[in-house]
């Protein structure tokens, strides 16, 4: 008889957070599902890895009838202890949020979850990052995982292309709302930075993080137009960065003295 399949669930909001418990709710019909997530938010730490300090690993009760465990580290941390030394065999598939927040368009580059979801690519294991457009921790994840399952429904009978995942966003609608799944590019946009500058209870100084997202990209085959227009936006990610359009242009240079 053949196993059902594997399905590793982590996160970079936490194991507490209201997203990741309903993308087990959504995975739990498809496979058998293990939880290793952050014992606390990880948000916008990238692909970043912990090289000089300890990392702990802990069970935690949080999921009803499955393994779950705790991780002091990065959401990167937490694939690469779940691949190394919790499951006993590889994952099926990889699925990472459901995000508080959109991480749609340049936000992947700075997203946990869906850097968790890259290094699960990397790791030669479908892998799948959930967003939902929305930050409140009381937010309606109804619409959310609605099409997570069918996202991985999809994922499971068709599989993923090698050496990629895939960023899912879902627009923060009702469900009945929702007008389906386009697949799409990721838009061209960036940070306008800024930093607040504060004074502390001491009379010390520290910066605040602010900003606005701008978009640039009017296409309509993007994943801002996606959500926009009340769709949910699936972009194929790729980890290798090379920028193949500038080889043969580099290639062109005078490196001579």
């Amino acid at each position: 008889m053949k196993d059902r399949p594997l399905i590793l669930v982590t996160n970079d909001d936490s194991y507490i957070s209201p997203g990741i418990h309903a993308l087990v709710a959504a995975v739990r019909p498809f496979g058998d599902v293990v939880v290793v997530a952050p014992d606390k938010p990880q948000s916008g730490m990238g692909h970043a890895i912990t090289v000089n300090n300890i990392l702990r690993l802990h069970p935690v009760d949080q999921f009803e009838g499955i393994e779950a465990y705790g991780c002091s580290g990065t959401p990167v941390d937490c694939v690469k202890l779940a691949i190394t030394h919790v499951l006993k065999r590889r994952p099926d598939l990889l699925v990472s949020g459901i995000n508080h927040g959109a991480n749609n368009s340049i936000n992947v580059l700075y997203s946990g979850t869906m850097s968790a979801a890259v290094e699960g690519a990397m790791e030669g294991i479908p892998s799948i990052g959930f967003s939902l457009c929305n930050f409140s921790w009381e937010a309606d994840f109804s619409g959310a995982v609605e099409y997570a399952s069918r996202v991985v429904k999809a994922a499971l009978e068709n599989g993923i292309p090698p050496k990629t995942c895939l960023n899912v966003n879902i627009p923060d609608i009702p469900v009945s709302e929702i007008r389906g799944i386009k697949v799409c590019r990721q838009a061209e946009a960036y940070w306008a930075d800024s930093y607040e500058k504060r004074t502390d209870p001491h009379g010390g100084t520290y910066f605040w993080l602010t900003g606005m997202f701008e978009g640039r990209d009017k296409g309509e085959d993007t994943d801002i137009f996606a959500l926009e227009n009340n769709y949910v936006s699936v972009v194929p990610v790729q980890f290798d960065m090379t920028a193949h359009h500038a080889i043969a242009s580099l290639n062109s240079w005078n490196y001579e003295g």
